[in-house]
């Protein structure tokens, strides 16, 4: 059995002679890894992964470190340095050289082995990773811990889905089962759950154990076939369950000795080959750790042989490492020449000669190694931290580099360089020295870093004495080499005043980027990093003594400066074997080996202190170049300052200048419109001119139009109240018609009533004759007093118009002018008015009138049922009756005095209305005349009448007394009634002549446009 110590080497082979099974326990390596030193100690392995084919295995250990075994190959490789613990490793098995590490930080990382670079860093989970399960296609993956399990997808790196659980019920594992797409989840309740992955539906549960049994699980293992299920724990018994039948189906019991389960794993060979029914698997029992003390550091590999169906190498690892297979022995090797990696330096040499360069593929793992890199991530860190230095905050405006990435890894080393040595922040030419080398390793800045550092502290000795001028003493050097080799060009140089600063030191200051392609740079530093750091001198020598024909034809200073700028026909390999002549052509006393120092790599841990320049010069220089940065920024503030005011003095002028063209504009438009409103003005005045014509014309023919109208209309009008006076006339005429027939319907009925009562009168002749004298006298006497009476009214009625006609006669020149300006409506509505006042009024008292003389017809047939009863009583009811008669005629004196009072203010109102109407109607001739004529006419008439009964003897043989006074009372009533509707139609004759004369004197030309209604 071999044993392999990893020490401090970062890669070699695994065992030394081809291996083979030991005999015991069929072990065939063990792996440890110690640490020598003051106190030496073994690092334990903590996890290990195998990939999908078996060929290679990763394994962690408690610092950080991980290491990837390639079986086939026999070789060992530090891929990662992750400065903490790792819990659980896993290979990407869609990207075979990526795997997946999870750290004591709870998070998970994803690196590549073969450029051992950082792919992605996935956090998300609150305590330790235990387990990582990567899908069958390799695009998702689950990691586990305590509290949750998430599903990842390793295309995006982004999460998926997490799944929670109680605190009380922690999780143990999730994994995939193979070839199928099930996830199987296993809890501390010794609860399983299948789970589809497409929905995250859950498919089924195990059942529960069997009742007694005091395993819990704690490890898990599962066929290829996604079959058959086994768990174990802190028990010696195995459970091995069927997972297409959910069932136990074996309970496996080991050795009494063993205490608990650590790890299970199903052996591929037993059973691939099969019909995938295994058989009694094999386990890994890890008996009494107490007692395995002595094997717990070291990794314990088994490795079955005789099998034919998978070879021990592939084609692919073969190919791998044939380029860079080396001699194992290195007992005779020198020291010096021994590289990190298990490289050689003489070999190295060896084979550069021999090719010219180091293979494409491992040529940054060729100069590591050379460089001696010590990786100093802590470090590194710190100087990235503080940022981007002052001196580079702007340096896209001195290099405007098109990938903004290149730019950003640039400003990034270059500020790294000046925080850790000022003079960086100071040299001019820093970044074109450092460029070459960020834009080979931008994707890694820590080796870039590096890289830059271990050329500037080896292959650029002596170069910042004479800060900030060139190095001069390098420059010397190179010079008294080339006067060695190649006077004649030197004496060129000289003869043309062209320096060594001339035609060395732009190619030192640039690494030869200016003047040679990519291939030949990275060929020329092959044979740089491989030799002395003097051989970096003999190059730039080699070079020009190589370009001598073209150097020697050139004569002006501009021409050596294009040359040594740019690039030239020149064979590199060439130039690269005249560098080598010129190492060992060379005398000592002048060959720059003799004052360069031999090559010293970077400290682990820490950078060394870089302090090889004029420190009071660059200390006088950086405080210089802060106060020009403080007085630039002022300057620039100040500038700002100026500029905004600039801008707003501007901005102000051309306001200023914009108001006075918009005034301007304004003031010609304003003109503009001026003009146009005169010329409308005067196209207006022109057609206000003939419109006023039309409008005249159209005003004579619509006043001829509304004169022919109102012509029409007042025939309409007058005909309408023709028509209307001749039906209220036939009306009045009907009723008094009606009411004659009444009254000699009801005259006949009293004649009979007499000629009936005739016979009875003569009965009582006698014996009224002495009653009718007394009644005869008191009616003279009343007839006088009322004669008297109705005199003294007339003459009241005569001065009343007197008085009248004067106040006319006063205000007739008034009226007639107001006349003409009268509407016509308002006196037809005015008439109208009055004539339906008139004629309710008319209604009213022919009501009054007829309720009357139902009265009186009541009262006259109770007088006759009395007489007829007095004519049959006895003649000793005579004087009751007379009595009784008294009392009536009593009655009907005071009914007559009353309808005279009546009367008496109906003619006063009417007067009155009368009056007023003759106030409005001023201009209407011999109004009171006529109206005192019919007043007169109506008094003699009312006396005649109430003469008329006393125009005759009175005596009982013709009518007695008592109709008479019966009678009288009636038909002066009736006579009253006439002689009012004579009045009233004599009034409706004067107001129409009065409307008539008025319209033919003033014609109302001002109501043009009124309407009338009859």
């Amino acid at each position: 059995m071999e044993s392999c110590d990893l020490g401090g080497r970062h890669q070699g082979p695994i065992w030394d002679r081809k291996p083979s099974p030991a005999a015991r326990r069929g072990v065939i390596v063990n792996i440890i890894h110690t640490v020598k030193g003051y106190h030496s100690k073994t690092i334990r392995f903590l996890n290990v992964a195998f990939d999908s084919s078996g060929d290679s295995l990763l394994a962690g250990d408690q610092q950080g470190n991980i290491y990837v075994f390639d079986l086939n190959g026999n070789r060992f490789n530090l891929v990662q340095r992750t400065m903490q613990a790792c819990t659980a490793l896993a290979f990407n098995l869609r990207r075979k050289t990526e795997f997946l590490v999870a750290l004591a930080d709870y998070s998970i990382k994803c690196f590549d082995t073969e450029t051992k670079e950082l792919v992605s860093w996935m956090r998300g989970h609150d305590s330790s990773v235990s387990s990582i399960s990567v899908h069958g296609s390799g695009r998702y993956a689950i990691t586990t811990s305590t509290d949750t399990a998430q599903l990842w997808d390793l295309d995006t790196f982004q999460r998926k889905r997490k799944l929670n659980v109680r605190q009380s019920v922690g999780i143990q594992k999730v994994f995939f089962l193979p070839l199928s797409n099930t996830i199987l989840s296993c809890f501390k309740d010794n609860s399983v759950f299948a789970w589809e992955f497409d929905t995250l539906h859950c498919k089924y549960q195990l059942p529960t154990p069997v009742e007694g049994s005091v395993l819990l699980y704690k490890v898990f293992a599962v066929t290829r076939d996604g079959r058959i299920f086994v768990a174990g724990g802190k028990s010696n018994h195995l459970h091995l369950w069927c997972l297409e039948s959910k069932q136990l189906i074996r309970i496996i019991q080991m050795p009494a000795k063993v205490r608990a389960v650590r790890h299970l794993e199903f052996l591929p060979d037993s059973f691939d080959g099969g019909c995938n029914q295994p058989p009694p698997p094999t386990f890994k029992i890890v008996e009494d750790w107490s007692k395995c003390t002595s094997e717990a550091n070291k990794l314990t590999m088994r490795v079955t042989s005789g099998r034919s169906d998978r070879p021990w190498k592939s084609k692919g690892s073969k190919i791998q490492t044939r380029l860079l297979k080396l001699p194992m022995s290195t007992s005779l090797e020198n020291k010096e020449n021994k590289l990190p990696g298990g490289l050689n330096k003489k070999r190295l040499r060896a084979l550069l000669k021999e090719f010219g360069e180091y293979p494409a593929k491992y040529r940054m793992f060729v100069w590591r190694s050379l460089l001696q890199l010590p990786e100093n991530h802590l470090a590194f860190s710190s100087l990235i931290d503080k940022g981007t230095h002052s001196a580079f905050v702007n340096i896209q405006n001195e290099y405007p580099i098109k990938s903004r990435k290149l730019l950003r890894v640039l400003q990034r080393t270059l500020s790294a360089l000046a925080h850790w040595s000022a003079i960086f922040a100071e040299t001019p030419y820093i970044p074109l020295l450092a460029f070459p080398f960020v834009k080979l390793f931008q994707n890694n800045q820590l080796i870039c870093f590096e890289v830059v550092a271990t050329v500037v502290v080896n292959f650029c000795q002596h170069w910042f004495e004479y800060f900030p001028n060139p190095p001069v003493n390098v420059l010397s050097m190179m010079e008294n080499v080339l006067a060695h080799h190649d006077k004649e060009l030197l004496q060129h140089f000289i003869k043309h005043k062209v320096t060594s600063q001339v035609y060395a030191w732009p190619l030192l200051e640039t690494l030869f980027s200016e003047i040679l392609t990519r291939e030949e740079w990275l060929k020329v530093f092959d044979n740089i990093f491989s030799n002395h750091p003097s051989y970096f001198l003999m190059f730039v020598v080699a070079y020009i003594t190589c370009s001598r024909a073209p150097l020697l034809q050139c004569n002006q200073t501009r021409d050596f400066e294009y040359f040594f700028h740019h690039r030239n026909n020149l064979d590199i390999n060439v130039v690269i074997k005249e560098a080598y002549h010129l190492m060992d052509a060379t005398p000592l006393d002048i060959h720059p080996e003799r004052m360069l120092d031999d090559f010293i790599p970077l400290t682990k841990g820490q950078y060394p202190v870089f302090n090889k320049y004029p420190k009071f010069i660059v200390d006088y220089q950086t405080q210089e170049r802060e106060r020009i940065r403080q007085d630039e920024i002022k300057y620039l503030r100040e500038r700002q300052l100026a500029h905004e005011l600039e801008a707003k003095a501007q901005e102000r002028k051309a306001e200023d200048e914009a108001w006075y063209r918009k005034q301007e504009l304004l003031r010609e438009a304003e003109e503009q419109r001026r003009k146009i409103l005169l010329e409308e003005e005067e196209k207006l005045a022109e057609q206000r001119q003939r419109l006023g014509a039309v409008k005249r014309e159209l005003k004579v023919k619509e006043l001829q139009f509304l004169d022919a109208s109102r012509r029409r209309f007042l025939k309409y009008q007058e005909d309408q109240r023709q028509m209307e006076l001749k039906r209220l006339d036939d009306e009045i005429a009907r009723k008094a018609s009606m009411r004659e027939q009444e009254t000699a319907a009801a005259a006949q009925d009293v004649e009979v009533q007499r000629m009936e009562l005739e016979s009875q009168r003569q009965l009582f002749e006698q014996h009224l004759i002495k009653d009718q004298e007394a009644v005869t006298k008191e009616m003279k006497e009343e007839v006088d007093a009322r004669q008297r009476k109705v005199d003294l009214e007339d003459h009241l009625v005569r001065r009343l118009m007197e008085i009248e006609r004067e106040e006319r006669q006063k205000a007739q020149i008034v009226a007639e002018e107001n006349l003409a300006k009268a509407e016509q409506k308002r006196i037809d509505t005015d008439w109208r008015l009055q004539a339906l006042h008139k004629l309710r009024h008319d209604d009213q008292d022919c009501e009054k009138r007829y309720e009357e003389i139902a009265k009186l017809l009541h009262d006259n047939r109770v007088k006759e049922a009395e007489l007829l009863k007095a004519m049959r009583e006895a003649e000793e009811k005579k004087w009751e009756e007379v009595i009784q008669k008294k009392a009536q005629l009593q009655e009907e004196q005071k009914a007559a005095t009353a309808a005279d009072k009546h009367r008496k203010q109906f003619l006063e109102d009417k007067m009155n209305d009368a009056l007023e109407l003759a106030e409005k109607l001023q201009r209407e001739d011999g109004y009171f005349e006529r109206l005192r004529d019919l007043k007169a006419g109506r008094t003699e008439r009312g006396v005649e009448q109430q003469q008329v009964p006393r125009s005759g003897n009175i005596c009982l043989n013709d009518l007695s007394a008592l109709e008479s006074s019966s009678h009288m009372s009636l038909d002066r009533r009736r006579e009253l009634t006439w002689q009012e509707r004579e009045l009233m139609a004599e009034v409706r004759r004067l107001r129409e002549k009065l409307t008539l004369q008025a319209q033919t004197r003033h014609p109302p030309t001002r109501f043009q446009a009124t309407k009338w209604t009859p």
